[in-house]
């Protein structure tokens, strides 16, 4: 195995196998043994399934030979966030309580994924329940580019075995940050799309209404080929979208695009790392003829942004009313107080929040009339370590500073695509999103694609 493999895109895989020069087999046994290598330390997977991921590559070779091809993901190693059930495959949604699940059924995001041929190496560690904290009895993934540093929450098993090599892309899921955290964190690619455009079937919730499914890759152009394969309407999931999935390749025009940026909301609790990587980001766009707009965020922003937590613990509660209070010796402190703070707010505060998210949805549809996406930063600090985090979270306002950038488009459901952006004084790297309007990925990935051809911030890996 050559040291660039593991970090080789989907396309360039793709055009190997087609040529030959590289089969399915042999890259996805390269990489159970760089996961077998690294992983021991890096902890990003919770359940590795080797046998399977050699069935699936060798069906994927034989099929390349009889000249059948199912797409870009042919053949592709990627890894399952352990919230996506895998019928016979354990699925332990991050938490004691699940720890021997064995689901019947395969989630619709997967099947998808399995039948345009890719192949699963496994599945990802997660924080439990997809909420702040992992189990404090399950190992936790470490950032591959300093232990010290936050990995993101939740997919944090996703971000990490992407950035590692150790998988060329992952599905993750976010409820108020927990695709773009982790791909931050780890400077990679993700893609939150439209709540509703990737069926949540088989996907084990958090917060239903707040629940988005995407891809998590080394590239905008990596994540539009595994997002038309994910996406599509799903008669097992009725709130699904019925609209059509853009192809990938969609080609746009940055002259043609007004990005919208708020620089009071952006700039006022931002790190200097942070304020320098969305300058250096408007000048990108700027230099391909972009044109930036200042705009002013909604004013129930900061109201949705309140909000969540308690929004969130009710779906929560909700969520796990089949388990809890059952298998509550089971269950980690967080996500524990979680859902025991679901089951305290009143109706009225959770009315209350509801409207001021159909508000700040509507106002966010009204701006985004104005402009085409919005730049925004992901979080406030540019790669924190886990002890600032860890003292971020335990004050009183601490989810919310965390997630003043993400939760309102989870409240929204509007798309966003994280981008790495630069990195800190001591290399570490540091995203930023671009928020579009609702179906709208295709321009999101295009103008992705767009900063990624004249940047090389993506290309960057850690050094393990």
């Amino acid at each position: 195995m050559t040291d660039l493999l593991p970090y080789v895109s989907m396309s360039e895989l793709g055009a190997a196998y087609r040529r030959k020069s590289l089969s399915p087999v042999e890259v996805t046994r390269a990489l159970l043994e760089r996961i077998e290598i690294l992983d021991a330390r890096l902890h990003s997977f919770l359940t590795v399934t080797a046998e399977t991921a050699l069935a699936q590559a060798k069906r994927a070779e034989e099929e390349f030979h009889r000249g059948i091809d199912r797409g870009p993901m042919q053949g592709i190693p990627i890894g399952i966030k352990d919230l996506c059930e895998t019928a016979g495959i354990r699925t332990t949604w991050g938490s004691k309580a699940f720890l021997d699940h064995i689901p019947h059924t395969t989630a619709t995001v997967v099947e998808r994924l399995l039948s345009a041929g890719a192949v699963m190496l496994g599945k990802l560690h997660m924080t439990e329940g997809a909420f702040t904290a992992h189990h404090p009895e399950f190992p936790t993934p470490v950032n591959p580019w300093d232990p010290a540093h936050w990995t993101g929450v939740s997919s944090s098993g996703s971000g990490v075995a992407v950035a590692a090599g150790l998988c060329a892309g992952a599905i993750g899921t976010d409820t108020g940050g927990s695709i773009r955290f982790p791909s931050g964190a780890n400077g990679i690619t993700g893609l939150k799309p439209t709540w509703g455009r990737v069926s949540r079937y088989g996907v084990l919730p958090l917060a239903d209404s707040l629940d988005h499914v995407g891809p998590m890759t080394r590239s905008a152009d990596d994540a539009a080929f595994m997002f038309a394969a994910m996406a599509g309407a799903d008669p097992r999931d009725p709130t699904t979208l019925e609209y059509p999935v853009p192809e990938p390749g969609m080609k746009v025009e940055p002259a043609e695009v007004r990005i919208g940026f708020d620089p009071r909301y952006a700039y006022e609790p931002c790190d200097n790392d942070t304020r320098r990587v969305l300058d250096e980001a408007l000048q990108a766009f700027a230099a391909l003829g972009a044109r930036i707009v200042e705009v002013q965020m909604p004013d129930r922003t900061e109201a949705v942004i309140r909000g969540w937590t308690a929004f969130c613990a009710v779906e929560t509660a909700l969520a796990h009313a089949p388990y809890y209070p059952q298998r509550q010796s089971d269950y980690g402190p967080v996500l524990r107080q979680l859902i025991e703070l679901g089951a305290a707010v009143p109706g009225q505060e959770f009315a209350r929040i509801y409207h001021d998210r159909l508000v700040f949805t509507g106002q966010l549809r009204k701006l985004l009339r104005e402009v085409d996406v919005l730049l925004v930063p992901i979080h406030p600090f540019g790669n924190p370590t886990n002890a600032q985090v860890e003292a971020l979270f335990s004050e009183p306002d601490g989810i919310e500073n965390a997630l003043r950038y993400t939760a309102p488009f989870d409240m929204s459901g509007s798309p966003t695509l994280t981008l790495p952006g630069g990195v800190t004084g001591t290399g570490l790297p540091i995203g930023f999103q671009l928020v579009g309007r609702h179906l709208e990925e295709g321009l999101l990935l295009g103008l992705g694609h767009s900063y990624q051809e004249i940047t090389d911030w993506h290309r960057r890996h850690p050094l393990l």
